[in-house]
């Protein structure tokens, strides 16, 4: 596991479709670092202002696609990502051969395997590049991309990825692995989540001080990044959606199904699912993922100062 090294020159032209909290950042990462950014949202008026500040908006991912040899998508999911390559007004049909599509999604492997072989027959290289970091380490430049292509695809966008990510990890000269290692954080990080909000509700309903414990916690053994981060949220009474309980529903659902497949138990992690699902279908589906701790019953939270 290698990380690239950096290089001076970078493609000029590049589109970024999506400008959600994380692919806004790389897109002004990207700005940053001297290339003319293109841009595409479904949101209209969210490309617009990225164009304001420099950079152009596109009306479609094909019109993107025709000024642009390097697209990175960074939407929700694979069904996102079939949309923007195949459905109307899609970019594989206005890629140039010889173009790359840098997808940041977290998606089934089998899946990204598979869309590296259908856009190979179009001539347009892929990478399979999955993000972690969250929206400031995006907008700084300095998250986490997990990524594995062929080596055809690194040489053209090697720059590139130094320039949205302060950690670019070189998986595998094929599709999968970056999905498969994004998976596996993804696990981690969903039960951590579900964990965290567990022992926050502990602490309520036992009487602690919240602020008392997330004091403690956060200088003993038993603190972790999530803890430290979403347990924060609680505390503010703040669940607006950084990253949403419905992703961890979708992420939760990629992992159990990856290890279906091969028969291979995960019980923390089914357990993390069924939490998220319940916080889901309790309403709580769009608020911030630290949300899980409202399915404990019998504790008052944190109220908003």
């Amino acid at each position: 596991m290698e990380q690239p090294e950096r290089k001076q020159s970078m493609s000029s032209n590049v589109g970024v479709i999506g400008l959600g909290a994380m692919g806004s950042g790389m897109a002004r990462s990207l700005r940053r670092h001297g290339s003319q950014v293109h841009v595409f949202d479904v949101r209209s008026e969210v490309a617009q202002a990225f164009a304001a500040d420099g950079g152009v908006a596109c009306a479609s991912p094909a019109e993107l696609a025709a000024q642009c040899s390097v697209i990175v998508s960074v939407v929700v999911n694979a069904a996102q990502t079939d949309s923007v390559l195949f459905g109307e007004g899609g970019c594989a049909s206005a890629m140039a051969p010889g173009s790359v599509f840098v997808m940041c999604s977290t998606v089934d492997p089998n899946w990204s395997i598979a869309l590296e072989a259908r856009l190979a027959a179009l001539g347009i290289l892929y990478l399979d590049a999955p993000i972690s970091g969250g929206a400031a380490k995006a907008a700084s430049g300095e998250m986490t991309m997990m990524t594995s292509g062929t080596p055809a695809a690194y040489a053209a966008v090697g720059p590139l990825l130094d320039a949205m990510a302060a950690k670019v990890y070189r998986l595998g000269d094929q599709a999968g692995a970056g999905s498969k290692v994004k998976i596996i954080n993804q696990l981690l990080a969903g039960v951590h989540i579900a964990a965290a909000a567990e022992a926050m509700a502990l602490g309520l309903r036992e009487g602690v001080d919240p602020a008392a414990l997330y004091e403690v916690i956060t200088h003993s053994a038993g603190n972790s990044w999530m803890f430290e981060n979403r347990m924060a949220h609680v505390l503010a009474a703040d669940y607006t959606p950084l990253s949403a309980v419905d992703i961890f529903v979708k992420d939760l659902g990629l992992v159990l199904d990856v290890a279906r497949a091969s028969k291979f138990p995960l019980p923390l992690s089914s357990t993390a699912h069924q939490m998220f699902m319940q916080a889901s279908t309790a309403g709580f589906a769009r608020e911030d993922d630290s949300a899980v701790i409202k399915i404990f019953p019998g504790i008052e939270l944190p109220k908003k100062s």
